[in-house]
């Protein structure tokens, strides 16, 4: 089914006709008129002194990303239901699900999902890193 928004709306969520229609992701958003587009770089399970959370815990890491995040948007005057493309990391050899639970948990069953693209990597930055995330979120000015 087509998302109908009008061009008021400065997200618009596209899921055309012919392509499978998801509750989970969306397969496209565009972006028009006045607002922020805050860029977030890969974020990674540590504290602010920089020491790696949940060493072995994907799920807990994922937490620990999340309120990595919140601190950013909310440093930027937005929230997460402001994001609208998320890239997920997941360290190769490790089952997403636990970050995928911990994701639609935080996320809920909002009606428009981002546009989410996962990657499986056989390393990150730190070898105790089990997934690390960024995320661009558009937000009123």
């Amino acid at each position: 089914m087509s998302d109908t928004n009008t061009t008021d709306k400065p997200v618009q969520h596209l899921n055309p006709d012919g392509l499978v229609q998801s509750r989970g992701w969306t397969h496209a958003i565009t972006v028009t008129g006045n607002h922020k587009t805050i860029y977030i770089g890969g974020q990674d399970a540590v504290d602010a002194q920089g020491a790696v959370v949940a060493k072995g815990d994907l799920a807990r890491q994922t937490e620990k990303i999340f309120e990595n995040l919140r601190v950013i948007l909310t440093a930027a005057g937005a929230d997460l239901h402001h994001i609208v493309k998320w890239t997920i990391y997941v360290l190769q050899g490790q089952s997403p699900q636990p970050a995928v639970e911990v994701f639609q948990k935080i996320w809920g069953n909002q009606h428009q999902p981002p546009v989410i693209t996962v990657v499986f990597v056989v390393a990150l930055g730190n070898p105790d890193w089990l997934v690390e995330i960024d995320a661009i979120a558009i937000a009123p000015e």
